[in-house]
Order: C-alpha cells, then structure tokens, then sequence
C-alpha cells in the first residue's frame, strides 16, 4: 500500500503542502482578472482528512458530495458530504466501488464513475442511503477501462471519459474513450480522436463538450516503464451536435510534457475552471472559451477537481486536492447543467 501510494504521487507529481493559518486560510495567493478574484481572495481549507479526493459536485440544495479514492485495490473507496450550513463533513457512502467523478443528474440521483484497481469499472447510481447500484458498465460486450469523469446534460444524457491509469483488471477495449449514455440507456462512442480522456464538462448553451487528455502514456503508473513515455496533455473543446455526436476539436491549453487537466468545472460566462497538475505549476486555472488564461489559483496540493455551490454559495468554488476539499469565494457564479430553473 505505501509503495504503492508513492508510486502514483510520483506519476503525479510531487506535493507542496503549505501550513495553514489558523483559520485554515492558506498562504498562497490567487492571481489574474479582477472580474474573477475578489481583492484578497484565499483559498479555505474545510477538511484534510482523505488520501485522494476527487469528483466534487453540488446537489440542489448545496449539499457538496466528494470521493475519496483508496489506492489499494483491496480497500474501499469512499463518499463524502459537506454541508455548508453547518460546516460539517460525513461519509454518505461507505463503500462506493472506487467512484471517481461525481455528478446529479435532473431527477436528483447522484450518478458515479466508478474505476478499476478494485472498483466497479462502470456507471452507477449512488442511492441516498449510500448503497451502489450499478447502471452500465459494458461497451458492445466488453467491460470499460475505468469510468473517471463524468458530466450529465439538460436532458439526462450522461458523458463520461474512461481511460486507464491504475488497476490490475484486465483490459477489454482496445480504446480510451469519451461515451453518451441516453436516458433510454443506449451507449454511443464519443470521441475517436482524444488518446486518453480525463475531465469532461458542458458550456452554458450545451453547444460544447470540454474534454481533457491526459495521456501519461502507462496503463498503471504503479509500475516504472522501462522507458519514460511521451506524453500527450491538453484541453480540447468539441463542437457537440444536439444529437450527441461531435463535430470540429479545438485545442485549448497544450501542457507539453507535463501533465495538464484533470476535471473541471465551467461558470455562467463560460469560462472553464480546470484542475490543472503540471509539476511546475499546478492549481485550478481559470481558461476563457478561447482558451485564453484569465486567473490562477493556487493549491496546497495538486488538484483533482473542482465545482461551484448553488445558492448562497453560487459564486464558492469547492476544489479536491491531495486529500482535502478546500473553498474560495469568487465573483462568478456556477453553471450546472442539471440544476437549471
């Protein structure tokens, strides 16, 4: 387990941890636009307890949900809850068959990307008392890499990346793919032209599907290849035909050889707020639609994800990081594609 556990921050990148105030305001400061970061915004810490967070999302009430990812493949993965109102974090599941990305769908169900390395390898639900009931988790007969990202439409229709990073199963597919599950069920092959997809996300209009590639060149960064892999990270935005098919890929952000954007979340104005995990300069960064650079906010490790609150905490951005869920207030608001009036 602790082998393990330094092979994958080594893949990763090394962590900076920075002593928090005694408030658990952290001394690193925001840079950029000034529409986006109030003057003095800090990133908060509310609670460092996990050993990797991930997937953050916002149900309609402003209840944060967050998975907290056990490297081991024979130890369980968890979700957590935060509320804001009461400042209170509590595991809601137990056991989440190694859920990765978070989202809710229209009708309220917490919907799940569970991975490999002991997980589910599929699409879940995740029931309100914590239980796991497994939706989909099979492409034309053969078992998903590992379900990472995910991001449910207006509609209900569910778009989630399933690359390979980590895990002893078996590998059925001979791709790393972006998928559209319909409301009706029926599972649709995205993306032909992305190596290794990671975070997944939606403009404001539904017109654009985000999508990150992440290609670290290893299906298990437990294992040291023998020679370093050429990587592939960048941010590419999709032209997303209203009948869920793609059309003309745009490159973003193009990290080089290190390693770019995990998930991601987008604001009402559409800019794109991306966990970025370069070695050199890591943190959630602020992308305009043209993939312009608008504002860098630091973290005290590196970040997995990010989403904003609904209500009084529209304009909060909650972040993952190592293994912690952390918060800063910003002037944007969040969109949520489910959570539309």
């Amino acid at each position: 387990m602790q082998q393990i556990t330094r092979q994958l921050f080594f893949f990763c990148g090394l962590f900076l941890f920075v002593a928090p105030t005694a408030r658990g305001e952290l001394l690193l400061k925001p840079t950029g636009d000034k529409s986006i970061l109030p003057t003095n915004a800090k990133l908060v810490e509310i609670w460092n307890e996990g050993e990797f967070t991930e997937g953050v999302a916002v149900n309609a009430k402003g209840i944060v949900y967050f998975s907290d990812i056990a490297f081991d493949p024979q130890e369980k993965g968890r979700i957590l809850r935060y509320d804001p109102k009461s400042g209170k974090v509590n595991v809601h599941s137990p056991d989440s068959g190694k859920s990765n990305g978070l989202f809710f769908d229209p009708q309220g169900r917490l919907i799940a990307a569970c991975g490999a390395n002991g997980g589910h390898q599929a699409i879940v639900e995740i029931k309100s008392d914590g239980k796991v009931a497994v939706l989909y988790d099979k492409f034309e007969g053969k078992k998903f890499n590992s379900p990472n990202d995910l991001v449910i439409d207006s509609r209900g229709n569910i778009f989630f990346s399933d690359p390979r990073y980590v895990g002893p199963e078996p590998i059925e597919l001979d791709h790393q793919s972006v998928y559209r599950i319909t409301p009706a069920g029926k599972i649709t092959r995205v993306t032909t032209n992305i190596s290794k997809p990671n975070g997944v996300h939606l403009s404001p209009d539904e017109n654009t599907l985000y999508v990150a590639e992440t290609n670290n060149g290893n299906f298990d960064v437990t294992k040291t290849p023998d020679v370093k892999p050429k990587m592939i990270m960048t941010l590419n935005a999709f032209e997303l035909h209203k009948d869920g098919t793609v059309g003309k890929k745009t490159q973003l952000a193009d990290f080089g050889q290190q390693t770019g954007t995990d998930g991601m979340t987008i604001d009402t104005a559409g800019n794109i707020y991306a966990a970025v995990r370069s070695d050199s300069r890591f943190g959630i960064v602020v992308f305009a639609p043209d993939g312009t650079e608008r504002a860098y906010i630091p973290t005290p490790s590196l970040p997995t994800n990010c989403t904003f609150g609904v209500g009084d905490e529209s304009h909060t951005l909650f972040v993952t990081a190592g293994g912690g869920l952390y918060k800063i207030t910003l002037k944007t608001t969040g969109f949520h594609p489910t959570l539309k009036k």
